[in-house]
Formats: structure tokens, sequence, C-alpha cells
């Protein structure tokens, strides 16, 4: 028999921003696992995420708010600070949450990991906050400071935001990155229409609305849509707006021979192929076996052949493949991923400059790689999910500054949906995530010359 003791919500919380924090751990991959692995009650998931994502976005504001009560203290164990953070964030955001039992837990957690010392120390800083107050961010006087602070983003990001964007669209965009993210999914049309598939969940209890952006989409109000018959069916894929508008800007057609060079998980391989029709061919390719599983499990679900997934990297796709061999080449590049902060707090802690740089590198490769590949008058897309200009407008000029028989496609505007048409200049559009409340995200397209 097992007496040992189920860890509570706030157990498990430490014990995943802890992981994070030591091993760079994903935080949307871990936070799934300790779920199934503690068994977490149904009821308590959103409070568990609440409290793991609230706190990792406001890393630095927590750590500014507890300095002034920790500056007598002695060297402070990771997982105390942790601890801490994890409080202070619901005596702060989370009002339903009572400060009793918020301290009641802390101590607890602090005896069973540390002992008496520990527990004591946890309550009188919790204390002393409730009788005192937090600081007041608005006392920091220099404006990147604050910001940076105030919205938990290292001053670096914040400063290259500001110079290439200006002070007040680097700031909404920071306060965005702190907004909760919408649900929405892709419909696959070739089986239902969006509205079908509207009526279809509302009659399951699953309120959803259409899309705010892209023609595909639906939007998640009550209940998982990751959960639903729907998804399990293949009638529709998890996916955000922003990312859904790349294969509509690729504008693929029937019949024809596509490649996806960065393909993994298949979100975008599969709209293609769904674009077709389920006609024609869409090569995908993935540097890593495991995710060109998932490539292949998404093409099953929504029951598409006309996927082809391989295990390859696509900087020597040109050994695989004739040249002028696809209609459309697709380039969604790894890149460092600043477009989707709300989905991944983390990555704002972890990615530097350094890796930026590093990722421009093989963003360039990959292009003047597959480049060769597309037949003449072919359309080639670029895109990321990141906000970040050296990756995106820079790495596009240089392309094109060292390829003269590739063009901007100025046609590509009548791809988008008309709401973005203002955003969209040259063939290229730049998502910042307070926009319309999708991810940043950027699309260039351009164009083989005949």
């Amino acid at each position: 028999m097992n007496n040992k003791k189920k860890m509570t919500v706030r157990d498990v919380a430490v014990e995943i921003l802890l992981q994070i924090e030591k091993n760079q751990a994903y935080s949307n991959l871990l936070l799934n696992s300790m779920i199934k692995k503690h068994q977490v009650n149904p009821k308590d998931i959103s409070l568990l995420t609440e409290i793991v994502y609230g706190t990792l976005q406001r890393r630095d504001t927590l750590d500014f708010y507890l300095e002034g009560f920790l500056k007598k203290a002695k060297k402070i164990e990771p997982w105390v600070r942790v601890l801490l953070r994890i409080s202070i964030y619901q005596m702060v955001y989370l009002d339903r949450v009572p400060e009793r039992a918020i301290f009641f837990e802390a101590v607890e957690i602090a005896k069973k990991r540390g002992h008496k010392g520990i527990s004591s120390f946890v309550n009188g800083v919790l204390r002393s906050v409730q009788r005192e107050g937090i600081p007041d961010i608005n006392i920091i006087k220099k404006p990147v400071e604050r910001l940076s602070i105030k919205t938990s983003h290292p001053k670096w990001l914040v400063q290259k935001w500001i110079k290439q964007f200006g002070y007040d669209e680097a700031e909404k965009m920071c306060e965005s990155n702190l907004l909760a993210p919408s649900q929405t999914a892709r419909v696959n049309q070739i089986k239902k229409s969006v509205h079908e598939i509207i009526s279809e969940l509302q009659s399951k209890d699953i309120t959803v609305e259409q899309g705010d952006l892209a023609v595909d989409a639906i939007k998640g109000m009550k209940g998982n849509l990751a959960l639903s018959e729907a998804f399990s069916e293949g009638l529709i894929t998890i996916q955000d707006e922003s990312s859904m508008l790349v294969a509509r800007a690729l504008n693929p057609k029937e019949n024809e021979t596509i490649l996806d060079s960065c393909a993994a998980p298949g979100g975008k391989s599969t709209h293609i192929a769904e674009l077709m029709n389920g006609t024609g061919i869409v090569h995908s390719l993935d540097l890593h076996e495991h995710k060109v599983k998932l490539i292949k499990q998404q093409a099953d679900r929504l029951d598409l052949k006309n996927i082809q997934a391989e295990t390859m990297d696509s900087r020597v796709a040109g050994d695989r493949f004739t040249k002028e061999s696809f209609d459309r080449i697709l380039v969604d590049a790894p890149c460092s991923g600043f477009g989707v902060i709300r989905r991944k707090p983390d990555i704002k802690y972890t990615k530097s400059q350094q890796d930026v740089l590093k990722l421009v590198e093989l963003q360039k490769n990959i292009l003047a790689s597959v480049a060769p590949l597309l037949k003449s008058n072919g359309v080639l897309v670029y895109s990321t999910c990141t906000v970040d200009e050296e990756e995106n407008r820079g790495v596009v000029e240089a392309f094109l500054n060292e390829h003269p028989n590739f063009e901007r496609d100025e046609s590509a505007i009548n791809n988008f949906p008309e709401k973005l048409h203002p955003y969209v200049h040259h063939g290229e559009v730049q998502l910042l995530p307070h926009y319309f409340g999708t991810d940043g995200f950027y699309i260039a397209c351009l164009r083989k010359k005949g």
C-alpha cells in the first residue's frame, strides 16, 4: 500500500518552476507531464496552470516586489525563492485565493522541503508583505528599466524592441505578452465548413465563435477544443490564427508539388494539404525523427494522404530533390520564438542576443539551400514566429541581395484577410501580438523570376 501523501497543487507548481529554472525545461511540456505524473485533480488543473504561467510570466516583477523583504536574508535556496514567488503572485494577482490558504500552504511546503527555520522565514516574509504592501514600480525612474521590471522582460530585449518599433509599440507588446493566449483551432474544410463545426461543437456544450482574423479559424470560449470529438475525428487542428495565415499566403493549388522545409509538428503542412483538397504532394521535412512522427500523426488524424514526411536537414535538400522541382516552397524557419512568449514565457529568460545571431545564420543557410529547388515563377514563403527584425526583414533582404533571380511578391496581399491589408507592405507582414491578440508572426512572400 502506498502511504505517500499526494502533492498539493502548490507543491507541484514549485516542482515545475524549479525544473524550468534548473534544467531550462519547456514550460508547456513539463506542465502536461507533471499533471499526469502527480495525477492532479481535473478541477485543480486551471489553478495549477494559472500559478505556473502567471509566476513565470511575471518572474522579474515578483523578484522586484520581494527584493526589499529579503535584504537581511542570507543566501536563499532556489526552491525557497520559487515558493515565495508563487505566494506573492497569488497575493497580488489572484483575488479569489484567500491569503490564509496561501500562507498555510507556503509554510507546509517549507516544512516538507526544508526545516522549521525556513518555514518561519517564509511565513515572516509573507506576513511582512501583507502588512507593508508591495513597492511601487513607478519609483524606477529610467523608462527602459521600469518597463523591463513592470512587464518582466529582459532589459536587452526591451531596448531592442524600442529601437525597432518605438517605445509605445514595445510597451504594448510587452503588456500583451502577459495576457493569456486564446485557444484557436483551424477547421479542416475538406470535411466541414467553419459554420458547421461551430454548430456541432456548441451542440456538445463547447462554446466557440468564428476567429478574428483567419478565415479557417474558430476561437474556443468554453471547453477544451483539444479534447473534443471534432479534434479526434480530424475536423479541427489546434493552431494560432497568425500561423494559419502562412498556408494562405503560400496559396497552394490542386495537384502542385510543394516543399515544407521545416515542417514539424505539421500544422502548416496539413493546412497546405487541406487547401489542395488532398491532391498533389507536400514534402514535409524536419531534422528530428521524433518530430517527423508528429507530422505523420497529424496527417493520419486529418486523413490526408498527400503528405510525405521525411527526416532530413533542409540544408541538404538539394541532395534529395532535383533543381526546380517544386511549385511552391515554405521556409517556416527555426527562430527565437519571441512572438509566442504568451504561450512559452520561459523563452524571454533563456534566449540571448547571441542565440539570435546564430539563428540568423541558420535561417539564411536554409533559404539559400532550398531556393534552387523552386521552379521559375514559383512562390517562396519565409515565415517565423518571432518579432525580431534581424531574423525577419534582415534575413529576407540579405537573401534578395544574394539572389537577384528572386523578388518580393507584391500580389501576395490578396492572399491575406482584408483587415490585415494595412499591415502588409511589399508582400510581407509583421504581426505584433497586440494587433489582433494572436501570436507575433512574420511572413514574407517572394517569387522566382521567370
